[in-house]
This record gives structure tokens, C-alpha cells and sequence, in this order.
């Protein structure tokens, strides 16, 4: 498997998107898993959709995120100067600087959403983050991965409590941070917040942080150009709400702006992951379709 990966890593980035593209569309026309899950997804946050649309966004949201997985073993297998060359323009880039010069720490927001490993690269350039890292249960992915993750300044800590106080100590000392918060926790490391619509189980991780460094929060995501040029990064400030000691208000106020985020192009998020399998009240969005 990691020879495997090293060789696809070395394809032209062209062919690799052409290749995920004709996956993308293979689980489409496939009526796949991955297809349900999408739409069922976007049937949820986006109600007002006609069926026409809905199949239509399902159907790129696939190709999406197939070129997504792909491009990222490209960026993995890469030097960090490839990543940097894919980049065309930031957006933003006064938010991301002015944040880091604030010495108050930073947490960037970052969904999965876009190619957000090309924005490694682009960040390591101005600060040593402090990023969680969870090994992967194939050892060869594992090995594929984090020798990537080494070639940059990052410092990897696991994904516990002995992880939240490396972040919470580099985040006092005016250091940054990204943490993607889309993910379902475990109920002990989340609460019921409202996203798309429904009541979803979120994460608490940002919120508290936050609320204990009073630090700087900023969104960031990396887009795949609609005519395949390249990408462009975005930053924008988020809402100071996040910064509230009262988690629900705090964690709600997040998920509004990651789905202010997410609506710039919501064929680029990853829509196959079974966000919605733990709503209040014990109810998994997916076994109901079952």
C-alpha cells in the first residue's frame, strides 16, 4: 500500500483528477453507498432543492470529493513547494496575519471542505502550528501520512487530553492551531447543536479553547478553481460568539459559520460522511433509511 501511494502520488496532478473525476462519476451512475449517503446529506441541509438539482449537486459533490482524496495523496506524496504552486489567490490573508500578530493564539476552522491539505504548506510558511493527529489503522497509510505531516513545522500531538493541553499551551503563548470541528465526537466530547437543520451531536473542542484563551478564530478553506487552474485559499474572521463561556451559544455560533463557509461551494464538502448519525434524541438520520 505505501509503494502504491508513492507511485499514484507521482501521476501528473491532471491525470489524477481525471481519475477521480471518472470514479466520481462511476458512484453516481452506480447508485453506490457513497451516492446515498451524499444525497440523503443534501436532501437534509438543503430541502429547498428540486430533484433536478438535488441529483445534479449529488453528482458533483461525488466527483469533489473523489478529486479531494486523490489530490491529497498527491499533496502527501509531494514536496510543500507543489502545494504552494497549486495555490492561485487568498482570500483573506490580512485576517490570518493580523490574527497571528495579535499574540493572542489562533484556532483556524477548517471543515472538510475543499483540498484543505494543500493549505499545510501555505500556513507552515508564517507559524509552527500544533495540530491533533490520529494514526491511521493501516500501517502503510500511517507511515504515507506522517512522513508528509514531518516535512513540514508542524508539531503532532495525539488526539486526547495530553493533546488538548499541548494545544491550549501553544495557543497561550500566541501559537496556532487548526482543528476540523465537522466531525461526530463522542458524547462526552460534544453537545446537541443545530446544523443544516437538524440537532446534531457537534464538538466541544473549539468552544472551550476558545472560551479559556479568549483566542483569535478564524475560518479557512482551500477551493478547487470551477475550470481546474488550480486553488484558491480562503480566510475569513468568524463570529466572537465562539469566544462565549456559555458552550451551547459558543458551539451553535460555529456551526452557523461552517455552514456560512460551506455554502460558497457546497459540492466541494464532503457530504459521504454520515454527519447526522447521532441526533438528539437518539436518532441516526441513516438507520431511518434503512
Amino acid at each position: 500500500m505505501y509503494n502504491l501511494l508513492k507511485n499514484f502520488s507521482r501521476l501528473p496532478l491532471a491525470w489524477i483528477q481525471a481519475l477521480a473525476k471518472s470514479v466520481g462519476a462511476l458512484l453516481y451512475v452506480s447508485h453506490s453507498s457513497a451516492r446515498k449517503v451524499t444525497e440523503l446529506n443534501l436532501r437534509t441541509a438543503y430541502p429547498e432543492l428540486s430533484e433536478d438539482q438535488l441529483n445534479a449537486l449529488s453528482k458533483r459533490s461525488l466527483i469533489s470529493q473523489c478529486q479531494t482524496y486523490a489530490e491529497s495523496v498527491k499533496c502527501w506524496g509531494s514536496a510543500p513547494e507543489f502545494s504552494l504552486k497549486q495555490i492561485r489567490d487568498v482570500h483573506g490573508a490580512l485576517h490570518f496575519h493580523d490574527s497571528l500578530a495579535s499574540g493572542k493564539g489562533v484556532i483556524a476552522v477548517v471543515p472538510h471542505f475543499g483540498t484543505w491539505e494543500i493549505m499545510n504548506a501555505w500556513v507552515n510558511q508564517y507559524t509552527d502550528p500544533v495540530i491533533m493527529y490520529k494514526p491511521e489503522k493501516n500501517a502503510d497509510i500511517n507511515r504515507f501520512m506522517l512522513e508528509a505531516r514531518q516535512r513540514l513545522n508542524a508539531t503532532l500531538v495525539p488526539t486526547d487530553d495530553t493533546g488538548v493541553r499541548a494545544i491550549f499551551k501553544h495557543l497561550k503563548q500566541g501559537g496556532f492551531t487548526a482543528i476540523l470541528p465537522d466531525h461526530v465526537p463522542k458524547p462526552s466530547g460534544g453537545i446537541y447543536a443545530p446544523f443544516f437543520g437538524q440537532s446534531a451531536l457537534s464538538t466541544t473542542l473549539v468552544s472551550k479553547l476558545a472560551a479559556k484563551t479568549q483566542c483569535k478564530v478564524i475560518g479557512m478553506s482551500c477551493l478547487r478553481r470551477a475550470d481546474g487552474s488550480g486553488f484558491d485559499l480562503h480566510i475569513v474572521p468568524l463570529s466572537d460568539e465562539i469566544l462565549s463561556k456559555d458552550v451551547l451559544v459558543s458551539v451553535t455560533a460555529l456551526n452557523q459559520e461552517m455552514e456560512r463557509m460551506i455554502n460558497v461551494a457546497p459540492e466541494q464538502y464532503i457530504w459521504s460522511y454520515k454527519r447526522f448519525r447521532n441526533l438528539e434524541g437518539g436518532f441516526n438520520l441513516y438507520k431511518s433509511q434503512s
